[in-house]
């Protein structure tokens, strides 16, 4: 497929290595911006070599390539031909039951998202030196056509930023809003830095969660760049594969992805391994943007209290403010981060339907749900666990 306006053209990619790196991450992570890991074409292009996301798993790549008069990549747009709702942490489950009861079908449906992945960031990546507002109204009815193009129910573009939601929804998209848990650096010098902006028995109660944490001799070892052995990530794929298996029944990644980003990522990788007696029992995988540390997965291979908040939550806080992050996101949902100073934070996704019947009771619920969203935002905000004279962002 391939669309025309003007001097400007709209194309398919079936992969991301069909657009250049350069060309690419010129869009995606321009040096004006903090970089996110997630949208860099080489985190894209291991999720689809390593075979994770792919046609046979349910994630088919097409992507869309805004091109100028010279051909250049002026901006891209990540879409995926979806065939389940699997991987994406924004729930559509309900609409695609409700469609098919009436007799439509739900499926396939186009994803504008990063699979696997419940981390805000630009989905529509224009070059700096474009017209983000013209590149985007460009790639949207691109994406419409292309949904069209294949009989797909749906468009929907998850955890997009607050700035492409509030202008794709002046293009007539649908909006939703989801709240996740994020922790803020308010320039703390240490952890107990951290701990004094805490009531006393919120403070209390992370102190005794650590000390649980490395009970019977458990280490932590911080792991990025040139110290990320292969051996490492065989023992995390090993706490990968355990946790997923119980947690979603079937794990996403392979284990080839884990030395893909490995090769091309090193630096923006942090490891957390838990050890014992120089044996890794449990790991959580990070990866560190411009100004964020983002947690991933996690997994172990025994039961200890407060392992998994010591390693996901408190080892992240720990890094981040050694090395002056200004937050970390610690993957969806988990209202209990909450007593461990996770903020709630918007979350935000765009959806268009074909079917205009299917898109007005849609509709109609999203204005609900953005309603009651922001109702219970309010109240776990009150319930942070900031002294009185510490006010939460």
């Amino acid at each position: 497929m391939t669309a025309e306006d003007g001097a400007w053209s709209v194309s398919v990619c079936r992969r991301v290595r069909d657009i250049p790196p350069a060309a690419w991450d010129a869009c995606a992570n321009p040096p004006d911006l903090p970089f996110n890991p997630f949208i860099a074409h080489a985190f894209l292009s291991a999720l689809e070599e390593s075979g994770s996301a792919t046609a046979k798993k349910g994630w088919a790549p097409c992507h869309l390539a805004l091109r100028d008069d010279e051909g250049g990549v002026a901006a891209v747009l990540p879409c995926y031909m979806k065939s389940h709702s699997y991987g994406e942490f924004v729930f559509d489950h309900p609409f695609a039951d409700a469609y098919e009861r009436a007799g439509g079908r739900y499926y396939p449906k186009l994803q504008t998202a990063v699979p696997f992945t419940p981390v805000t960031g630009r989905r529509f990546l224009v070059r700096p030196d474009v017209d983000a507002a013209q590149a985007r109204a460009l790639l949207a009815a691109a994406a419409v056509e292309l949904e069209k193009a294949n009989d797909a129910s749906s468009w929907h573009v998850t955890f997009a930023t607050r700035d492409e939601w509030e202008a794709l929804g002046g293009l007539g998209l649908l909006q939703r809003t989801d709240t996740q848990y994020h922790w803020h650096n308010r320039g703390y010098a240490s952890f107990d830095d951290f701990l004094a902006s805490l009531a006393s028995r919120k403070r209390k109660a992370v102190r005794k969660e650590r000390e649980q944490a490395r009970a019977s001799g458990v280490a932590f070892e911080w792991l990025t760049g040139a110290d990320i052995e292969e051996a490492h990530w065989d023992a995390f794929f090993a706490f990968y594969m355990d946790t997923g298996s119980r947690k979603w029944g079937r794990p996403y990644l392979t284990r080839a992805f884990f030395s893909l980003i490995g090769e091309a990522m090193a630096e923006r990788i942090l490891l957390v391994m838990a050890m014992r007696d120089g044996e890794p029992i449990a790991g959580a995988l990070n990866f560190i943007g411009g100004d964020t540390l983002y947690g991933r997965y996690w997994g172990c291979l025994e039961n200890q209290a407060f392992l998994h908040f010591e390693a996901c939550y408190y080892q992240a806080i720990d890094f981040a403010i050694a090395h002056k992050l200004a937050h970390v996101e610690a993957g969806a949902q988990g209202e209990h981060k909450l007593a461990r100073g996770y903020a709630p934070e918007t979350t935000y996704s765009l959806h268009h339907f074909a079917s205009p019947g299917l898109a007005r009771a849609v509709e109609r619920y999203l204005e609900q749900e953005r309603e009651a969203v922001a109702q219970d935002q309010e109240a776990l905000a009150a319930a942070l666990p900031f002294r009185r004279c510490v006010e939460p962002e």
